[in-house]
């Protein structure tokens, strides 16, 4: 049960994003961001043709990442080693070997992130929120679905560990200092604002700091252009922007929240110049959804993960869902969907993210006939 169990405890959501904040860090003279192409036969994002009213739109989609392959930098870094960091928690940290590393996170984030900095090569693990192509091979250091194992962990003999607070038990993590293994912690918080700061502190306890501006300067640029790519689909007309509600939902586990302000999800939905519904009902953090709340926002489109639309039996299950029958995306069956493991991965891929979610929403129709 992916998330659900952080979804109870809420921890989750006090490490999540608040706003959107994203510039071009470039520079003068700096080389373009590679933006992620287009899977074979799909039209580039920039000339899409956007449905005249997205709001009016019948039938689910399935948004797909283009390329969830990590890009990394180039040249491949050597890290310059020993090196002493003050991590989040305010914990000097001297990392002298990084020939074995494991980093793990409720998003998968951080694994991401060493890879992008062309590190992967050096990851012995991970956890199972990390699913991209060149990590799916690694062994889940994870168990019962976020739950450090320390015994695979401590088998696996890490030389380094890079971690937050958002996965646990903290035990472990304890149990890996006694041991003399270098564990930084970073912030648990995951928004595209923060994203260079993320970066820069894996890549200064990596002792790869070029690598870490490299690789930020690269996702910053990429975002921009992505977002300058995504307004020339918002409708002039404020009135035909999609209004979008994101609901989070394990079926098994009884589990059906709503996602507002402080959650994250709201700096994608910023990105996408759509209404954000829970945001403007003032919802805060993560909420049971309330099936009156939910109906008065009238959400045209709502937003899942894929493994929670198919743990309520996909969209005839949903519609099941106390609230949801009463909304205009209801009437319309207008749900869209996309990959637990990519969908609020902020970092490298967030780029392609943006791309896929947005031709679900504006052009539906392209991702269909890109299948």
């Amino acid at each position: 049960m992916r998330w659900s169990r952080v979804v109870r405890s809420g921890r989750w959501a006090a490490g999540v994003c608040a706003a959107l904040v994203v510039t071009a860090c470039g520079g003068q003279g700096a080389a373009p961001p590679q933006v992620p192409a287009a899977v074979p036969g799909q039209t580039p994002l920039a000339q899409v043709k956007p449905l005249a009213d997205p709001r009016g739109y019948t039938g689910p989609t399935t948004a797909v990442v283009a390329q969830p392959d990590i890009q990394p930098v180039s040249p491949k870094p050597k890290p310059a080693l020993p090196v002493t960091v003050t991590d989040f928690q305010g914990t000097k940290v001297t990392v002298s070997d990084a020939s074995r590393i494991l980093a793990f996170d409720m998003s998968g984030t951080l694994a991401a992130t060493v890879f992008g900095l062309g590190l992967g090569d050096r990851v012995i693990g991970r956890d199972v929120s990390t699913g991209f192509p060149g990590s799916e091979k690694l062994p889940v250091i994870t168990a019962n679905g976020h739950q450090l194992n320390g015994e695979a962990i401590m088998a696996l003999k890490p030389t380094v560990v890079l971690t937050d607070t958002s996965i646990g038990p903290w035990n472990v993590v304890l149990q890996l200092r006694d041991a003399h293994v270098p564990v930084v912690v970073v912030d648990s918080k995951r928004s595209m604002d923060n994203t260079r700061e993320l970066v820069g502190s894996v890549a200064a306890a990596l002792g790869v700091p070029s690598a870490g501006k490299e690789l930020a300067d690269r996702i910053d640029g990429q975002i921009a252009q992505k977002k300058a790519e995504i307004a020339h689909l918002v409708p002039a007309d404020p009135a035909k922007r999609p209004r979008v509600a994101f609901l989070y939902v394990r079926g098994q586990a009884g589990v059906y929240y709503m996602f507002g302000k402080g959650s994250g999800v709201e700096s994608i939905l910023s990105a996408l110049g759509v209404v954000d519904v829970a945001a403007e009902a003032g919802i805060d953090g993560m909420r049971p959804i309330n099936p009156e709340a939910l109906s008065r926002a009238r959400p045209d489109v709502v937003l899942m993960m894929t493994k929670g639309l198919e743990s309520v039996g996909g969209v005839d299950g949903a519609l099941t869902i106390p609230g949801v029958a009463q909304t205009p995306a209801a009437k319309k069956r207008r749900f869209v969907d996309m990959s637990d493991y990519q969908i609020l991965s902020f970092g490298p891929l967030t780029a392609s993210v943006l791309d896929a979610l947005a031709r679900a929403v504006y052009a539906p129709d392209s991702v269909k006939a890109a299948k």
